[in-house]
């Protein structure tokens, strides 16, 4: 029965000083390279990291983020223009059908003005009114 393969778990990136950062960098790139460790660089009494060494392997797949981001924000503006003109269409022939109905009401009503009396049927002066609360909001 074969042994099983020990897990490889990747370390906990370190904090070094940026002078002792100088003295070991060597030692540090070799690290990076063999065992994929990651070693923060701070300024000397302070904690927050200023600087990173990295394996390459991690540069190239932030580089490769950059470009993916960069590729993502080029296919969301297009799709982003897309949709605003599509929207300006569709304002544009909404507002023409508003305004082709409007003026079929009023040719309605002017149509019935001629033929029924204003205040002469009761149904008729209840739609008149309805129509009016909706050209006022």
């Amino acid at each position: 029965m074969a042994a099983p393969a020990l897990a490889h778990e990747p370390t906990p990136p370190r904090a070094l000083s940026l002078r002792e950062t100088r003295t070991r960098l060597t030692q540090l790139i070799a690290m990076a390279e063999l065992t994929d460790t990651v070693t923060l660089v701070t300024r000397d009494g302070d904690p927050r990291p200023i600087a990173a060494i990295v394996p390459a392997s991690a540069a190239r797949t932030a580089a490769q983020a950059r470009a993916d981001a960069d590729r993502l924000a080029t296919v969301t503006a297009g799709w982003a223009r897309r949709l605003e003109e599509s929207h300006r269409q569709s304002s544009r022939r909404h507002a023409a059908e508003l305004r082709a109905v409007t003026e079929a009401l009023a040719e309605v009503w002017a149509e019935l003005d001629r033929r029924v009396a204003p205040g002469g049927d009761p149904a008729l002066a209840r739609l008149r009114a309805a129509h009016a609360d909706l050209l006022r909001d």
